[in-house]
């Protein structure tokens, strides 16, 4: 599975915690709850995906580090953003800008990894 999974209020994230690893992928679990600014969000997924200190925190950075992820194993890997709704309501345009990387990134995979990202209400 790849790409990003439309907002979904049917799943929480333990629930798509626990689908992620049953088909084998690493589940990175963001509490997005109050983030409610483009930069929150920028920090909050590069420290559940353990970007590497060089990262930089706009939205090219963001799309670099998600297409690459080689310091994490190979295999897949699920950002599974809860709480997305927070920055939704604060700012847009951030989250429409965020949420067109991560959907962008989802789409192309390098080094044996992939990205998922899988966006919930709780």
């Amino acid at each position: 599975m790849s790409g990003l999974e439309e907002p979904s209020t049917d799943v929480s994230a333990v629930k798509a915690a626990e689908d992620a690893e049953r088909r084998g992928a690493a589940a990175h679990v963001l509490d997005g709850s109050e983030l409610v600014s483009k930069r929150a969000a920028l920090d909050g997924i590069a420290a559940v995906l353990d970007f590497p200190e060089w990262a930089g925190r706009n939205l090219d950075a963001l799309y670099d580090c998600l297409t690459d992820l080689s310091w994490l194993p190979e295999g897949e890997h699920v950002l599974i953003w809860s709480g997305y709704q927070a920055l939704a309501d604060y700012d847009p345009k951030a989250y429409r800008k965020i949420s067109a990387v991560l959907k962008e990134a989802s789409e192309t995979s390098f080094c044996g990894r992939t990205f998922t990202a899988v966006l919930t209400r709780n």
